[in-house]
């Protein structure tokens, strides 16, 4: 039968070797070292001296003895022979002619190396806060989840107990951990806002009157119409950022709680049909809307972003950056044609460097250290020329990504680090800028950020002939600024909150109250049970003895060692390593 959320197979296959392991496998559990080899020593037969080492391979690979000790793969036998130098490994199977003989190394064995029982008060308990906070910090599977506490016993030599005794321990701690997540959420949205808001995510359950569809179903809908104009599309964007954000569940202080456990909440939520939800009981139901709600709100400020990112280098830059490419390929282009012709017909040889002078006199590309042009002298005129037309065809294209100053001045979603806190401020302060008659109180250098203009921006935004003498133009330093709002958000320096692809990386290193509250939970799962300073000492000193240890089996190798060291000038140590033989293949 079946133990609880186990098959046969997977409850069959608890406590053996399901299995042959692997050649890392053996090298690692099934390798003999020399306190191992002076405890099997003291058998003189060969078929107790292989049993015992059998039993005590076993117990650290699987995690507790075997009621018959030579059901293992013929492998692991083969492999613990070779080691201990008996040359038939089938004598083992007469260690098994006196149970008494079992036993006895099964009690040496435990003793000598330190085995507890599951029963142990001391180890049950640290066994049980390793188990809870790995289900409350992983949103994991029962089977996934069951797998982890047997390698906690392994590793702290506790033996397995019964298969049925572990499940129910697992079932039990997801049940706790459950109970908690939904408890933490739903008391964190009552403290948010005790009173339902107008738009209560309860609400989104019902189906008005002459829809099909619940409030719930349209806000989890995907956006799937692909024949809208960018603006339209971006437009959709900003609305389901205001539709989502209307329930003001994105802020909620839920940093005690596993990202992991939240993101499986709202999965959950995005699964299940409204009927099913509205039935559930009421801090269930909360903490489901509650996450699901802070999802779609995540999910709705990625989407403005990703769309943001997209118009601004699509529709702003690389617009303005091919037309003018477009006019010095068709230039240089008509030159080199007209070189080419010229030595067709005169029957000379092509001279390339006459041919890179003849294109580069009518193009930027010539220029000498401080920014010259060699070759046509009315080359810089054409290219001030050239910068005020990219200029204008971007500060043109400015309209396209216009409506998203909203998102950043009416919502409270984008935030910025210190390094991006300038860029925000002014983009936050370009619809004022936007809203401004330019022919009646020009823009003025003193007005703006000149760290904000690029170099290759500058002769746009500050020598605009159609502008009074000083001015300066608008909509190309509102692009400027735009574009440094997009360099920004790749790096990071301004965020979005909620949001699962433009957050801020910084908020994840938790520190202060956000640290305290999960700070017993995340030490039980990684096993740290000792102050910080000691756990670093110890990890030091086990470095400090694996190098010595290194050393000394150099010189022990003397020239023979294909591993060497050299102490260099600096006094830092390299390590030379030879040529190495290839290692033998699992079948030879």
């Amino acid at each position: 039968m079946p133990v609880e959320f186990l098959s046969d197979e997977q409850a069959e296959a608890y406590g053996t070797f399901a299995e042959e392991p692997a050649r890392p496998e053996l090298e690692h559990f099934f390798f003999l070292d020399d306190v191992d080899r002076d405890l099997i020593a003291l058998r003189r037969a060969e078929p107790h001296r292989l049993g015992f080492a059998l039993q005590m391979c076993t117990v650290r690979y699987v995690g507790l003895f075997l009621e018959a000790p030579l059901a293992v793969p013929w492998p692991v036998i083969e492999h613990l022979a070779v080691q201990l130098g008996i040359e038939d490994p089938s004598v083992v199977k007469r260690y098994t002619e006196r149970r008494q003989t079992l036993y006895d190394h099964v009690w040496e064995i435990r003793d000598a190396y330190g085995y507890h029982t599951y029963e142990d008060d001391e180890w049950g308990r640290g066994f049980r806060t390793f188990l809870h906070g790995r289900a409350w910090t992983h949103a994991e599977g029962p089977k996934a989840l069951l797998d982890h506490p047997v390698g906690w016993l392994r590793r702290h030599r506790v033996l397995l107990p019964g298969v049925s005794v572990l499940a129910r321990q697992v079932s039990e701690a997801r049940k706790v951990a459950e109970k908690r997540l939904r408890a933490t959420v739903a008391g964190a949205a009552r403290r948010a806002d005790p009173a339902p808001p107008p738009g209560d995510s309860v609400a989104t359950l019902k189906t008005p009157e002459g829809s099909r569809f619940s409030e719930l179903e349209r806000l989890r809908r995907p956006p799937t119409r692909t024949t809208d104009t960018a603006g339209t599309a971006f437009a959709r964007a900003l609305e389901r950022v205001d539709e989502s954000g209307a329930y003001r569940l994105g802020r909620l202080r839920l940093s005690q709680i596993p990202p992991n456990r939240m993101a499986a909440l709202a999965r959950y939520a995005l699964r299940s049909k409204a009927p099913l939800l509205e039935r559930a009981a009421k801090p269930r139901r909360t903490a489901t809307l509650t996450a699901m709600m802070r999802h779609l709100e995540a999910t709705a400020v990625d989407e403005a972003l990703d769309l943001f990112q997209v118009l601004v280098a699509t529709r702003l830059l690389n617009t303005a950056k091919r037309k003018t490419a477009s006019r010095v390929l068709a230039r240089e282009s008509k030159v080199l044609f007209e070189e080419l012709e010229v030595v067709e017909e005169q029957e000379a040889d092509l001279d390339v460097a006459a041919l890179w002078a003849a294109v580069g006199g009518r193009t930027p590309r010539r220029r000498d250290e401080r920014g010259g042009h060699r070759g046509d002298p009315g080359a810089r005129g054409r290219e001030r020329g050239r910068d005020r037309r990219a200029g204008r065809t971007v500060a043109n294209r400015y309209a396209t990504v216009r409506p998203f100053l909203s998102l950043l001045v009416e919502s409270k979603a984008v935030d910025a680090a210190s390094a991006g806190k300038r860029v925000l401020a002014w983009v936050r302060g370009l619809p004022a800028l936007v809203r401004r008659k330019m022919g009646v109180k020009p823009l003025l250098p003193r007005e703006v950020d000149d760290k904000l203009v690029p170099p290759a921006c500058r002769k746009a935004v500050y020598t605009t002939p159609d502008l009074p003498q000083g001015a300066m133009d608008r909509d190309a330093y509102a692009v400027c600024v735009l574009e440094q709002l997009r360099r920004a958000l790749n790096n990071r320096d301004v965020f979005a909150a909620p949001s699962h692809r433009w957050s801020n990386p910084r908020a994840r290193v938790l520190d202060g109250p956000d640290w305290d509250a999960v700070e017993e939970d995340v030490l039980a799962v990684l096993n740290l049970d000792m102050p910080v300073e000691e756990h670093l000492a110890e990890l030091v000193r086990g470095l400090d003895a694996g190098w010595k240890q290194f050393t000394e089996r150099l010189e022990e190798a003397e020239p023979a060692a294909k591993v060497s060291t050299e102490v260099q000038d600096d006094g830092r140590v390299k390590l030379n390593v030879d040529k190495l033989g290839r290692l033998a293949s699992r079948s030879s």
